[in-house]
This record gives C-alpha cells, structure tokens and sequence, in this order.
C-alpha cells in the first residue's frame, strides 16, 4: 500500500540530514545582533559556525594519555619542568587567560614521562576555570599520577579579562601550591632556583 507524501516537507539527504547547526551557532547569531552588526553580511555570515566550532574544539580537547611512569630508586631528588604555556577561559568573564605554568615534584618511587605535564596542564586549562583553581587541579593530577605528596606548582597569568576590560592594564598574576616537602623553605628556593630566570622575573635589568 502507498503513502502519500507532502510535496511542502523538503527531502533531506542523509549528508544533509546529518548536518543540524550547532545551538551555539543561534548563540552567535544572536549575539552579533545584539551588537548591531548583521550576521548575513560578508565576513560575518560564516562567523556563527566558525565561533561555535572553536568552542567545542576548545572545550572538548583530549591531550591523550597521561599516565606513561617509570621506576625511579631516588626519592630526594628535584624535578623541575618549567615552560609550559596554556591559554585557559576566566569563567567570570569569558575571556582567555594565558599561562606559564612551572611543576615541581619530588619522586617517590616512579618519574612521570616529560610531555605528561604538559598534557595535564592543557587537560586543566581547556575548560572555563580560575588561575587559582588552576594551579591546585594540576598539583591534584601530578601527585595522583606519581603517588607523591611532595608537589609544587607555579602559574604567571596575563588576563584579557582585566586587559581588556575594567582598568585595562596588562599585569601578570602569580599563583604558587606548595605541598609537602616544598613547604620547606630550603626545598621551595632549591625549587625556584631550577627555574630559567625568564620564568621567574629575575633576570638582569
């Protein structure tokens, strides 16, 4: 038996039936027109779907495996890795944030693979967040990963948030976790001088 079909109801292609917009992409629309701009105009009508696609990139970033350890027989010695730039997303404000991010350990047993802190600073930072939340969520996830208690982690951020907006003055915010052995003020300044001076502020004038 047939069925009629509505000539007004379009046929979809399953290509074109895959490809719904995304809802941040309304979102981006509205947005541009409550700026006064029009979002069908050329170098805006491709900008909803651009903006909608870099915030999910942003937010849904898998920075792979991160647990890649091996044996260690010191449990005295200083890791330091230093370097590590991260952009992250002030929640107060949705503006990026930069970091400098600098994690120190000492090993108790196992070393965690080099380009893990980096890893665990991009997992971190991908997401709406604090500075300070920031530095603690990385402290949590290295000392999870290496089993030691011994942790310290140094952020230095620029926020656009204040750059850009408010006083709109550039300035660099600091924010330290120590943790265990790092709350020895002989430790911490073996620490921090394992930093390149770039990293510290130290440098010559």
């Amino acid at each position: 038996m047939g069925h009629d079909v509505d000539a007004s109801t379009p046929f979809l292609t399953p290509k074109a039936a895959q490809r719904q917009p995304d809802p941040l992409e309304r979102i981006a629309r509205e947005l541009l027109l409550e700026l006064g701009e029009d979002p069908e105009r050329e170098g805006l009508s491709g900008t909803p779907a651009r903006w909608a696609r870099w915030w999910r990139e942003f937010t849904t970033y898998e920075p792979g495996s991160l647990e890649t350890v091996f044996e260690s027989a010191s449990t005295t010695e200083t890791v330091c890795v230093s370097g590590i730039e991260v952009w992250s997303l002030c929640e107060h404000h949705l503006l990026p944030f930069s970091c400098n991010v600098t994690i120190g350990y000492r090993p108790q047993g196992q070393v965690l693979g080099l380009s893990k802190f980096a890893r665990i600073a991009h997992q971190h930072a991908h997401r709406l967040q604090l500075q300070e939340r920031l530095t603690s969520d990385i402290a949590d996830m290295v000392a999870k990963l290496t089993a030691s208690a011994d942790i310290a982690v140094v952020c230095r951020g620029e926020h656009l948030c204040m750059a850009m907006r408010g006083i709109r003055t550039p300035a660099t915010m600091t924010t330290v976790t120590w943790r265990g052995a790092f709350a020895d003020p002989g430790v911490r300044a073996e620490f921090l001088a394992l930093q390149p001076s770039s990293a510290t502020g130290t440098g010559p004038h």
